[in-house]
Parts: C-alpha cells; sequence; structure tokens
C-alpha cells in the first residue's frame, strides 16, 4: 500500500455509533441499524476529511487476550460478561449492538474494506502491526488513548482522536503530545503504566498520578531509569515516592508488556497488495451495496459513504 493509509479501531467507531445514533433507528423489518448507520456515517466523514488512499478495518480477533490476562488477570476483567468452557470471555455487549456486527462486516466487506485481526490479538495490535509496516504516512482513528505510543512525526504516524465525538476531531502529534501530557511518543507506555486505566483494569502505581508520572519521566527518562531510582536509597526521589513504587514492583514487571501494542504480528499477507486502495467500485460491489441499502434501510448513509469511498478514475 501507498499513499495515506487509515487504520481504524473498529469496535470503538461502532460502539461510539451504536451510542451516538438512536436505536429506534431500524431497519424496514424492525431490526436495529443504528450502529451500522453511524459506522458508515463516520467513516465517510473521515475519508472525506482526511483523504486517506488506503482504508483497513481493523478488528478485535480476542478483545481480552488471554496472554495478557495471564500477565494482569484484572485486565478488562470488569467488562466480562460471562467466561465460557476453555477459558473464553464473553465481552459484555448491548444485546441491540451484539445483533448488528454481523451485518456491520457485511457491509463493510461489500464497500470492498478489508477486516483484518489476528488470533488472540486486540485490534490495537493488528494497528500497531500495519503502521509499523507502512511506507508512507498513517493515520489511526480511535478513542483509546493507548494508541498514542504510535504516534511519530518521523515516520508521519498520527491519531485522529474521537473521544469527544466526530464534531470535535484531534489530530494527535508528537507535539501534542508534549503539550498535553509534557512526554514524548516513547514515554506514552510508561507513562500509562504509571497511571493506569481503569476502563482497562490496570492499576497504576498507587498515588501516582498524571502530573507525577510526568515529572518522574522529566527527571529519569524512562520507567527502567524510574525503578533504579526508588531502590537507589540515596536517589533524590522522596522516601514516599519509592514505597509507593516497591509496593507496585510485581505489577511493573509485566504491566508494560501488557499496555504496549505489538507491532511484528503474522498477519498472513493481510491485507493483500493494492486490496484497501479506495478506488471505484465495481457494479457487483454496487449491486450488493444497493441490496444491503435497500434490505436494511441504510438509505442516506450509504449514499454518503459511496460519494465517499466510490472513486472512479
Amino acid at each position: 500500500m501507498t499513499g495515506r493509509l487509515m487504520l481504524l479501531d473498529t469496535a470503538s467507531l461502532y460502539f461510539r455509533a451504536f451510542h451516538g445514533v438512536p436505536d429506534t433507528v431500524r431497519a424496514p423489518d424492525g431490526s436495529p441499524v443504528n450502529a451500522v448507520r453511524g459506522l458508515l456515517d463516520m467513516i465517510a466523514r473521515l475519508v472525506a476529511d482526511f483523504e486517506p488512499t488506503d482504508l483497513v478495518a481493523c478488528w478485535d480477533d480476542a478483545w481480552r487476550p488471554q496472554w495478557r490476562v495471564a500477565l494482569i488477570p484484572s485486565y478488562k476483567q470488569h467488562r466480562v460478561a460471562e467466561e465460557v468452557a476453555g477459558g473464553v470471555d464473553t465481552e459484555e455487549v448491548p444485546e441491540l449492538l451484539t445483533q448488528q456486527i454481523p451485518l456491520i462486516r457485511e457491509v463493510l466487506t461489500a464497500f470492498g474494506i478489508p477486516i483484518v485481526g489476528a488470533d488472540d490479538h486486540e485490534a490495537d495490535d493488528v494497528i500497531g502491526t500495519l503502521a509499523s509496516r507502512a511506507s508512507g504516512p498513517v493515520d489511526v482513528v480511535t478513542g483509546d488513548r493507548d494508541l498514542f505510543q504510535l504516534v511519530d512525526d518521523r515516520t508521519a504516524v498520527r491519531v485522529i482522536y474521537t473521544a469527544r465525538g466526530m464534531s470535535r476531531l484531534e489530530l494527535v502529534t508528537d507535539e501534542v503530545l508534549e503539550a498535553k501530557y509534557g512526554i514524548s511518543p516513547r514515554q506514552y507506555v510508561d507513562f500509562a503504566v504509571m497511571r493506569g486505566d481503569a476502563s482497562d483494569g490496570l492499576p497504576g502505581v498507587a498515588g501516582i498520578g498524571e502530573k507525577t508520572a510526568r515529572t518522574l519521566l522529566v527527571d529519569h527518562g524512562d520507567l527502567a531509569g524510574i525503578i533504579v531510582a526508588a531502590e537507589d536509597s540515596g536517589s533524590p526521589m522522596s522516601a514516599a515516592v519509592r514505597a509507593r513504587f516497591a509496593v507496585a514492583a510485581d505489577y511493573l514487571r509485566v504491566s508494560p508488556k501488557v499496555v504496549e501494542v505489538v507491532r511484528d504480528l503474522d498477519l498472513g499477507g493481510k491485507p493483500a497488495a493494492g486490496e484497501a486502495t479506495l478506488g471505484a467500485l465495481s457494479p457487483a460491489q454496487l449491486a450488493a451495496i444497493d441490496s444491503l441499502r435497500e434490505q436494511w434501510g441504510l438509505g442516506g448513509s450509504v449514499d454518503r459513504a459511496l460519494r465517499a469511498l466510490n472513486r472512479p478514475a
């Protein structure tokens, strides 16, 4: 792939679409389609505004990978709806959204947008891998702060951050991270490890918030340097902070691997060369899209997506 690559954190977007569009938006048979329509509208807006040449929908083949859980058992534990045989957890997802996920995949496929996941890995890891392999600029679309670790002005990787909504998208670059957190992208994993994240079940280091984490990184460079200073009774670090790091020692040994996204997955050649390139949709694709529009009442959302994604030569 060449040109500007856009990588979608797909679940992040369809959850936001589901909660942002009323579930009274239904297909002719009464089935909910609010997440489908909302996602299509998001994609249309993103493609129109940022003009990628390539687009990939990255997928959570495992939303709570067991290798991450083995390191930190609390990882995403509060989101588990039930545990089934074989140790596979079921994520707590609204039933009206669950019903729409197969249709979301069908619609993305009809538009020629490759869906790429990896066994026992999250979409974040797929995004990290594809961003690392890209030969041109990359836009990562997500509402997940953990992906700020991928930002790199040198390789033109930036994050289009959706947490404040589509009308207030934030472009995250090296400069933005420096201004917002006082750290560089390469320090973000260590920053996130210390701060913790209740939404992911990561406890962090008790008593260490963003301000203290930033100060420690400025003073010591990285987490390894901070730990060395914490273990040195002669360092200028306060006894109280040293004690906090001593208590968190077991967590700190494993948490960086949990927070850091994988960048070297074997994706089995997916997406295929040129597969994700946006261009003219074939007559067969247009017919399939039209059929989905009529069956599911996707109306204007399909029209807007077609205007953005169908690019005849």
